[in-house]
């Protein structure tokens, strides 16, 4: 019966982890913790195990914050505007969130980092065209990085119920 309740308890954070990703917050440490508690309780996975997921989870968090900035970096934009993707990326989650809850975070998210990196290239640039082409790179990285995490976090979970499962 503890098993099972094990099983419906991981099956449900592990969700709401998938969820959370797909929505662009940071899902894989709800996979974590759902991890850390059939550790505890029922002896799954291994240490070694925790230590990886643990590694994923901050080398996701590092790759997402700089997600726009390599957007802008690819697309050519300066070092600045990089700089203000991500700045705008963080501004954008929190005025989203609070006009819009859940969907407004991941949109202002991508509003925020665009608006900010279009303001900088055009300033630049002198050229709107350009500075949006410049700026649509970081809405394209910060759009494949949540597809990356919630990838990731299927991709955990669905290890930790095998384990559990078998």
């Amino acid at each position: 019966m503890i098993e099972l309740l094990l099983i419906i308890l991981t099956a449900l954070l592990c969700s709401i982890g998938v969820l959370l990703s797909a929505l662009a917050f940071s899902g894989t440490w709800m996979i974590l913790l759902s991890a850390l508690i059939t550790f505890f309780a029922g002896g799954f996975p291994n240490i070694g195990t925790l230590i990886v997921f643990t590694v994923l989870c901050i080398t996701t968090e590092i790759v997402e914050a700089l997600a726009g900035w390599f957007g802008i970096q690819k697309r050519g934009g300066s070092k600045l505007a990089g700089l203000a993707a991500i700045v705008g990326g963080l501004i954008g989650t929190v005025i989203g969130s609070m006009v819009f809850p859940i969907i407004g975070t991941f949109l202002g998210m991508l509003a925020g980092s665009f608006a900010l990196a279009f303001l900088v290239e055009w300033n630049r640039l002198k050229h709107h065209g350009q500075a949006a082409e410049i700026a649509v790179g970081a809405v394209f990285a910060r759009l494949i990085i949540t597809l990356f995490k919630t990838v990731l976090t299927v991709a955990m979970t669905l290890y930790l119920l095998a384990g559990l499962l078998h």
